[in-house]
């Protein structure tokens, strides 16, 4: 796996998997840019997704990582930015896909619905998975 810079950022329900992610992404040897939160206090979601977006969006990193309880909200926030595409995965096979077939270049987890070491694995599989090409191409050219 080549080292990437990955952007990441979550809401107060997704503080705790973010931490643990973001230790992952170190261990991995990626360049981490921790755009918050960094407390469970509440805030709202969409101000984080749009954060991480626009640093995606501007080339300050190749990927990012958004997490909230869902994420599904997070995700929504996210993909109302050009160029990013933000896919909420539940498993390897999903964070896969994502990749292989919409070239997403966001991850969306959900706090609340799946284990840490679940989440690892959908990192480690999203970050090490390219872009298939071929007949994708067209489809992902039809999302911007």
């Amino acid at each position: 796996m080549t080292t990437t810079s990955v952007a990441i950022a979550s809401d107060h329900a997704g503080v705790a998997l973010k931490g643990v992610l973001v230790e992952e992404l170190r261990t991995l040897g990626h360049e981490v840019l921790d755009l918050g939160t960094n407390a469970t206090a509440s805030v709202d979601y969409p101000d984080f997704g749009h954060a991480l977006a626009e640093a995606v969006a501007a080339g300050r990193a190749e990927r990012g990582v958004v997490v909230c309880g869902t994420g599904i909200g997070i995700s929504i926030a996210a993909n109302r930015h050009a160029g990013v595409r933000a896919a909420v995965c539940h498993d390897a096979t999903s964070a896969r896909l994502a990749r292989e077939h919409n070239d997403a270049n966001v991850l969306a987890l959900g706090a609340r619905l799946i284990g840490e070491e679940v989440a690892k694995e959908c990192l480690r599989v999203f970050l090490a998975t390219d872009f298939a090409g071929g007949r994708h191409t067209g489809r992902v050219a039809k999302l911007g």
